[in-house]
């Protein structure tokens, strides 16, 4: 398979030294977009777990889409000097090392920005680079508790709760691309790469947005509201005659919409309801008033009255249904990968959509070493050179 793809991003080259699912996650924007993108693994098999699980099951599938793979013992000193030549002509580099290790393998950001000082070098790590944690293990779920997210997700009194995806990982692949892009543009101007660092505690935290600002700017510390919205009232989770909708009422305006479509003419003029300040010291008792009207009606019908009348509201789907949706369908945010052994696959696509270089996935995830040769060949390896490099066990 040719090393050129299609897309915005065909013209930039990164290698992708990262595991589990941060560093893989900013890996994956480049390749979807037509990056070259080279996921260098161990030779050895048997490391999947760390790079998203059975290679051919769904979290590899999604993980790795549109990557080369080559195999390189980073253990080795000709591993270490064939990456070296790898980064000479690479445009970003994702690792996801703990600080100590990369300096110990002689990979860190100095060591390579003098081989190639246009070097993107984009690290994430757990809690940063340097600091008093930074060469702790980092989890995402470590992240959400130590980032307060745990603290403000559940019901009030129940504990703390994870949230049901890894979202300190997610939201890290998405800063550290979204820094690596900006890298890449400054680069145009300064002929520099420079050193990007993104770390799952700070993306914990800044994801917590409006969440923290309450309490650096006004020392409010937010507690749990289960499924109702933290500040905007009446916004949650109501039920119906065959189940629970999302309802999303807040302001004066909506809330009015909102009693007029439940016939509910009562609750505009009930003075604990007059403003949102009183709906919200009222909120039990507004909830259950609305709850008692919203179980009078069934799930798709109460979504289509009420979004008639300017009323936000929508279903609780399990996942199976999210992708049933017309307009889930419409968005195509399932989308067909080409895969050699699986006749039918599909991966979640970019949330992101560009009207000339859409996001592309026309590369199935690759073999352990699929891309070896022709990655090494291109470096200037022969046959026989490559042979002894398998000898030797450093590929």
């Amino acid at each position: 398979m040719s090393t050129r793809r299609q897309g915005p991003l065909a013209r930039f080259k990164v290698i992708d030294l990262t595991r589990a699912r941060a560093g893989p996650t900013a890996a994956r924007h480049f390749a979807d977009f037509g990056a070259d993108v080279i996921k260098v693994e161990m030779p050895t098999a048997g490391d999947d777990d760390a790079l998203g699980g059975d290679r051919d099951g769904p979290d590899f599938f999604n993980l790795h889409r549109n990557k080369r793979s080559l195999t390189l013992n980073l253990k080795t000193a000709e591993g270490v000097a064939i990456l070296k030549k790898l980064a000479a002509t690479a445009d970003v580099l994702v690792e996801n090392y703990r600080p100590d290790v990369k300096h110990r393998l002689g990979i860190d950001y100095e060591t390579l920005r003098a081989i190639n000082p246009r070097l993107v070098y984009v690290s994430i790590s757990g809690f940063g680079q340097d600091g008093p944690y930074a060469n702790r293990p980092g989890f995402d779920q470590i992240a959400q508790g130590m980032g307060g997210l745990m603290s403000i997700t559940g019901l009030p009194g129940q504990g703390p709760v994870r949230v049901g995806i890894p979202v300190a990982d997610l939201s890290t692949g998405n800063y550290a691309a979204m820094g690596a892009f900006i890298a890449l543009l400054e680069r145009e101007v300064s002929g520099e790469g420079q050193w990007v660092q993104s770390s799952l505690l700070q993306s914990q935290i800044a994801m917590l947005d409006f969440q923290a600002a309450r309490w650096t700017v006004a020392r409010q510390v937010a507690g749990q509201a289960g499924n109702d919205h933290p500040t905007s009232i009446p916004t949650g989770v109501f039920p119906t005659a065959d189940g629970h909708i999302n309802i999303a009422a807040s302001g004066q305006h909506i809330f009015k919409r909102l009693c007029e479509a439940l016939d509910a003419p009562g609750l505009v003029a009930d003075p604990d309801f007059a403003t949102a300040d009183k709906r919200s010291r009222s909120r039990a008792r507004l909830n259950r008033e609305l709850a008692a009207l919203t179980k009078q009606h069934r799930s798709a019908e109460l979504v289509e009255r009420l979004n008639a009348a300017g009323v936000p509201s929508g279903p609780i789907y399990a996942i199976d249904r999210v992708f049933a949706d017309p307009q889930v369908e419409h968005v195509r945010m399932a989308v067909p990968m080409p895969h050699p052994t699986c006749a039918e696959v599909a991966v979640i696509n970019q949330a992101v959509g560009l009207s000339r270089t859409p996001p592309v996935i026309d590369r199935p995830t690759p073999r352990l070493g699929q891309h070896t040769e022709e990655i090494l060949a291109a470096l200037g390896y022969d046959a026989a050179a490559i042979a002894g490099l398998r000898e030797r066990k450093v590929v």
